[in-house]
């Protein structure tokens, strides 16, 4: 394997887990950002409020995705293998 070649799959290897943290960081963003809203305006102030709803967001997400994580890991775990088998 080339320098070339082993910089791409690491290049591609880092883009894929920004590819499937984004849903996550994008519902956790959201609820926090609504909380804080919330918070604001009915002045609030509870630590766990902020909390709890972040954390089921964050697993909404995840139960949302996973079909979908699932399937870009296996297909990026196919073209490792792949390319794996072309070694010399």
């Amino acid at each position: 394997m080339s320098t070339n070649e082993a910089i791409s799959l690491f290049q591609n290897a880092l883009l894929l887990s920004l590819l499937l943290a984004a849903p996550m960081l994008l519902f956790g963003l959201v609820a926090g950002l609504a909380i804080s809203v919330f918070q604001a305006v009915t002045q609030i102030q509870e630590m766990t409020l902020s909390f709890v709803p972040k954390v089921l967001a964050v697993v909404l997400s995840l139960f949302l995705f996973l079909p979908w994580m699932l399937g870009k890991l296996i297909q990026f775990t196919t073209h490792v293998f792949g390319v794996a088998g072309h070694l010399h």
